[in-house]
């Protein structure tokens, strides 16, 4: 794996926590435990991990709020979520509050690792953020946010602002679902009142723009119930 990751393991059953420490050290990892949500903050500030796993039911800070509160602060540090329910509500929220990934209790050790190794390639280590006004690229698509710029395969591609604005949001965040309410917070502003078809409409304008078949989408792919994502490195339809 290279240079050792540190994860940070927030879980607050000792047998459980005993047992996966083991685990991850054995695959690699260099492990550092917080047993309730307060305490994974902290930590999370101190250690500077390289991913959060993170479960669901914590005592004093829920799951979902140390998730919330660390992409909250702008951090873009992988989170699996871990949870003990089958409900689906927590998957949905643990994503929508910005998690990348979650798994289910119980699960095999070879799972959570493969599962662990996927978001972190998938995340650009932090030299390959774009910065503010950097030229933003994803497969044959290239954003420049300062000239209010977009190609496609080298041909220019006008853009109404609120569609500009939306794909550069996507294409910051190429790879990760954007919940819906994410997206109409950013674009539209946190005191947005108006129908939220208006996001739809937007995507779909903007789908007529920049992909091939519109009908069947490649680039901004729709997660049902959650959001958009952008997908990396496509180029277009089949």
């Amino acid at each position: 794996m290279g240079e050792q990751v540190t994860v940070l393991l927030v879980e607050d059953e000792q047998s459980f926590v005993e047992a996966l420490v083991v685990g991850l050290k054995r695959e690699g990892f260099r492990v550092d435990v917080a047993y309730d949500g307060a305490e994974a903050l902290e930590k999370f500030n101190a250690v500077q991990p390289d991913l959060v796993l993170l479960d669901v039911m914590l005592p004093r800070v829920s799951g979902i709020d140390v998730c919330r509160t660390i992409r909250a602060a702008g951090a873009r540090t992988p989170i699996i979520m871990v949870t003990a329910k089958t409900s689906e509500i927590d998957t949905v929220v643990g994503l929508e509050v910005g998690a990348d990934d979650y798994v289910s209790k119980p699960y095999r050790l070879r799972e959570l690792v493969a599962r662990m190794r996927a978001v972190l390639r998938r995340t650009p280590p932090p030299d390959e953020i774009p910065e503010e006004g950097e030229v933003l690229e994803a497969g044959d698509l290239r954003l420049d946010p300062e000239r209010h710029e977009v190609y496609l395969r080298d041909h220019e591609v006008n853009l109404p602002l609120k569609e500009f604005e939306l794909l550069e949001l996507l294409m910051t965040n190429a790879g990760r679902v954007l919940t819906r309410e994410t997206l109409i917070d950013r674009v539209w502003g946190p005191h947005y009142v108006g129908d939220t078809k208006t996001l739809d409409v937007h995507v779909k304008r903007l789908r007529a723009r920049i992909e091939d078949d519109p009908g069947h989408p490649q680039r901004i792919t729709t997660i049902r119930g959650l959001g958009y994502k952008l997908e990396t490195g496509r180029a277009g339809g089949d």
